[in-house]
C-alpha cells in the first residue's frame, strides 16, 4: 500500500472518528439544550391534554422538546425540582410555594402564570348549603396550604368565621362555628372520595376534576376578587435557572390563545386561564 493510499485511508478514518463523535455528543449536545422536563401531578386527563397541547406549540414554534415527569402527591414535584430531576413544575400557587421554600430553605421562584381553579363545596346529600344540618360533618384538605384556603371558602360560604386579619388558617383560627359543623381533614386527594361518607367537601379544582365532579352541582363556589391573585398556578424553576433560555420558551408556549381554548374545552369552568386575568 502506497504510502499515499494509507494517508488517505487515515485522513478518512480520522474524518469518520469525527463525524460519529459529532453525531454521539455535538448532536446530543444540541437536542439537550432544546429539551425540558416538567413535573406535573398524574391522575389528571384534561390537565395532560393541555400540555400535550402546549407540547405541540412549543415544538412548532420554538423547537423546544417537552417532557414529563408525573408525581402523585404535593410534596414530590418541588424536591425533585431542587434536586434537579426536573427544569420545572407547573402545580402550586404562591402561599404553597412560600411555605415550601420557608421549610426546606430552597430558591424555588415562578417564572410564569398559568390557570387558577377555583375550590368548590360539593355534596352527594345536599343541593343547597341551607340543607347542611347541625352538626354536618365536612372534609377539607390537611395541607397548611389547601386547608386554610378551604377553611376561608367555608367562611365566604357564611358556614363559619375565622379570627380576624387570619392569614393561614387552620381548625383553631374558628372563632364561629354557628351550624356545629365538624370539619374532619384529610389528604386532599381523598376529599372527592370522602363525599360518600360526610356531607360535604371542599375540593380542589384537579382533584374534582379527576374524580369528574361537575362544577355546576357544586353547593358553593369560591368567589373571585384580588385577594384571589395568591392561588394562582404557575411553572415554578431554581432561581438560579430562572432566566433559561428553555424555560422562558416554554412560558410563551403555555401563555398563548391556542392554550386558552384547550383549557376551556378540556376543563370547561373547572380551570381558568390566570396570565391575563383581571381580578378586582
Amino acid at each position: 500500500m502506497s504510502k499515499r493510499v494509507k494517508t488517505g485511508l487515515w485522513a478518512a478514518i480520522i474524518i469518520f472518528i469525527v463525524f460519529m463523535g459529532y453525531l454521539s455528543f455535538g448532536r446530543g449536545g444540541a437536542e439537550q439544550k432544546n429539551t425540558i422536563t416538567v413535573g406535573i401531578m398524574a391522575g389528571s386527563k384534561a390537565e395532560q391534554q393541555i400540555w400535550d397541547s402546549v407540547a405541540k406549540t412549543a415544538a412548532q414554534k420554538y423547537g423546544l422538546k417537552v417532557q414529563f415527569q408525573r408525581f402523585t402527591d404535593y410534596s414530590q414535584p418541588n424536591a425533585a425540582l431542587a434536586n434537579h430531576s426536573i427544569d420545572v413544575n407547573a402545580f402550586q400557587n404562591y402561599p404553597f410555594l412560600d411555605l415550601w421554600n420557608q421549610k426546606h430553605h430552597d430558591h424555588i421562584v415562578a417564572v410564569g402564570e398559568t390557570i387558577i381553579e377555583p375550590m368548590r363545596i360539593y355534596s352527594y346529600k345536599h343541593r343547597e348549603l341551607a340543607d347542611l344540618a347541625t352538626g354536618s360533618t365536612i372534609t377539607v384538605p390537611n395541607d397548611a396550604n389547601n386547608e386554610s384556603r378551604a377553611l376561608f371558602v367555608l367562611q365566604s360560604a357564611g358556614l363559619l368565621k375565622l379570627k380576624p386579619h387570619t392569614k393561614l388558617a387552620d381548625v383553631r383560627s374558628i372563632v364561629a362555628n354557628p351550624r356545629k359543623l365538624k370539619i374532619k381533614e384529610v389528604d386532599a386527594s381523598q376529599t372527592a372520595r370522602s363525599l360518600n361518607d360526610v356531607d360535604a367537601a371542599v375540593v380542589n379544582g384537579n382533584y374534582a376534576q379527576t374524580a369528574a365532579l361537575n362544577p355546576k352541582q357544586a353547593i358553593f363556589t369560591e368567589p373571585f376578587n384580588h385577594q384571589s391573585k395568591q392561588w394562582i398556578n404557575f411553572i415554578a424553576a431554581n432561581r438560579e435557572n430562572r432566566t433559561d433560555p428553555r424555560i422562558k420558551k416554554l412560558v410563551k408556549a403555555y401563555q398563548t390563545k391556542t392554550t386558552t381554548r384547550q383549557i376551556k374545552a378540556v376543563s370547561g369552568i373547572n380551570q381558568i386561564p390566570a396570565w391575563n386575568l383581571n381580578l378586582k
